[in-house]
């Protein structure tokens, strides 16, 4: 095996024992001679890092979608690869919100934008439509030497930022500043790179950020890596998880104790709660930001994902501006992802963030920052131009576009209703309507002496109850105590997005599952 390949294989991103297995087979497989002498060495000198003189901030970081069942559930997989008996056949990954890995198909638009950009020659031919290779063409000749394989602006080509301000001009009624915007590597590198401008300490106490409970866990990842507080505010589970203002107010005081509290963290769409906020709810938020001085992070990947007929999606950018002065004064970063919505596209890593009232010299301390990273993928910044800009009527891709979007979100929709009518319809479950995003959050009440043997077990009771899940189904939910959840609550998260069919049949297994699991424990 070549250097390349081993060093290429060691250095995957993989967590706990998966790493170290991956590194002791990368060594082993290498030839004798050469590395016997690195491992003595090795063994005979003192490591510079050990878990002693690691980053502690590093050690306290957890990512529960990604977390110890995902890498059981991996480590399944390969077993039944190798004609290990299981009661089942396959893995039924419902941790994490990659549709193209459960089988989206993509959106044939993007995709052939994308081809014509990687293989420019592609737009001389009459392969593609005359408005797919004018799309191409134009980010083209907006790349040095008309090649995606040229790096970019560090926020990202300007003909594309501009392109966001558009869509955004659109969907809200009102104007924006190309010059605000950023393209990034899917939305999660905006939110670490604005989640950064906060570590400092302010009047003698370190930095702290309201995020949801339940959230999505890479606020408390971030947080727990940049060294800054997690101040919780709970969402209202028994209102379809709204979010109250005097919740928030409760969190600020409390937290405002120890740490100077600088932000809130909004999900909107919820992930993993699938609520969307009415706009009554905004303006209370707003007001609340404005009162406390916040600076507000506004995630809103699920904007295309609502489908309650009852709810409608409000940008943070839109209410702020329509409540006028002096609301329209907050400071405000929302954030936008090509990984959701009705592409998927989660491999690409396209985003964008917009910076809203920000001060000229905290921006552009930040857009330094930013240069520092290069640029974000132009695959992914191109695919964020089909986002901002996609086919209009009267344009040869138009119809199909249309088609393809339409029938995702409506598929889409007919899952979040196969889900919670299913969870409801379980004993000792409650699962609110999933409004938007991409995932259920059921709660779920475990007997007592479930919850002794995951005492026993040394886990915690619905970490317990998704172990089990896991190894007699192959069903893979990731545990309501890694998004956070109020004491005594336990829930797990789902996503919405096995395809029809397998989302039935995952279903029908759950249930089985929970009958057995329920007499067992009774």
């Amino acid at each position: 095996m070549s250097q390349i390949k081993l060093i290429s294989r060691a250095s995957r991103v993989l967590s706990g024992a998966a790493v170290r297995s991956e590194l002791s087979e990368a060594v082993s497989v290498q030839s004798q001679p050469r590395h016997t002498t690195i491992r003595t060495m090795a063994s005979t000198q003192n490591k510079t890092l050990t878990l002693e003189t690691l980053n502690p901030n590093i050690k306290k970081l957890e990512y529960a979608v990604r977390g110890p069942l995902v890498a059981r559930a991996g480590e399944i997989e390969k077993e039944l690869e190798k004609g290990a008996q299981k009661p089942f056949k396959r893995v039924i990954k419902a941790n994490i919100g990659d549709a193209h890995a459960m089988g989206q198909q993509p959106i044939t638009f993007i995709r052939q934008v994308l081809a014509c950009v990687v293989q420019p020659e592609l737009i001389k031919t009459d392969q593609f439509p005359a408005d797919v290779k004018q799309r191409a063409q134009a980010i083209l000749d907006a790349c040095g030497g008309s090649s995606v394989g040229s790096y970019t602006m560090s926020h990202g080509i300007e003909l594309i930022r501009r392109h966001v301000a558009e869509y955004i001009e659109r969907r809200d009624g009102h104007g924006a500043r190309w010059q605000d915007i950023v393209l990034t590597g899917g939305a999660s590198n905006g939110i670490k790179n604005c989640l950064q401008l906060l570590c400092n300490q302010v009047g003698g106490k370190d930095s702290g950020v309201l995020i949801p409970i339940p959230q999505y866990p890479l606020y408390s990842a971030s947080l727990a890596e940049y060294g800054l507080a997690q101040v919780g505010y709970y969402l209202d589970e028994d209102a379809n998880w709204a979010l109250d203002v005097a919740e928030l107010e409760r969190a600020y005081s409390e937290g405002s104790r120890h740490h100077a509290v600088r932000a809130i963290v909004v999900i909107n769409p919820g992930n993993p709660t699938g609520q969307v906020l009415t706009r009554a709810n905004i303006e209370g938020i707003i007001k609340f930001a404005h009162k406390h001085s916040l600076f507000v992070f506004a995630d809103e990947v699920y904007q295309d994902n609502v489908y309650d007929k009852d709810s409608k999606f409000f940008s943070f950018k839109k209410v702020m501006t329509e409540m006028g002065a002096p609301y329209n004064t907050v400071e405000l970063a929302s954030f936008m992802s090509i990984s959701k919505g009705y592409m998927g596209e989660c491999g690409l890593r396209g985003g964008w963030m917009e910076l809203c009232n920000l001060d000229p010299d905290v921006q552009a301390n930040l857009y330094k920052a930013i240069s520092a990273m290069l640029c974000p993928t132009t695959l992914g910044q191109t695919a964020v131009d089909c986002v901002a800009r996609p086919p209009v009527a009267g344009e040869p891709s138009y119809e199909l576009w249309l088609k393809e979007k339409t029938a995702v979100l409506q598929s889409l929709d007919k899952r979040a209703k196969m889900i919670v009518d299913t969870f409801n319809s379980m004993e000792g479950f409650s699962c609110n309507v999933v409004q938007g995003a991409m995932y259920a959050f059921p709660s779920i009440h475990l007997p007592p002496k479930a919850i002794e043997a995951a005492k026993a077990a040394n886990q915690l009771p619905d970490v317990f109850y998704a172990f089990k899940l896991l190894e007699e189904t192959g069903i893979c939910v990731v545990p309501g105590s890694g998004f956070g959840q109020r004491p005594g609550t336990y829930h797990f998260r789902t996503t919405i997005l096995p395809q029809p069919q397998l989302l039935q049949e995952m279903l029908d297994i759950f249930q089985a599952f929970h009958q057995k699991f329920t007499k067992e424990y009774a």
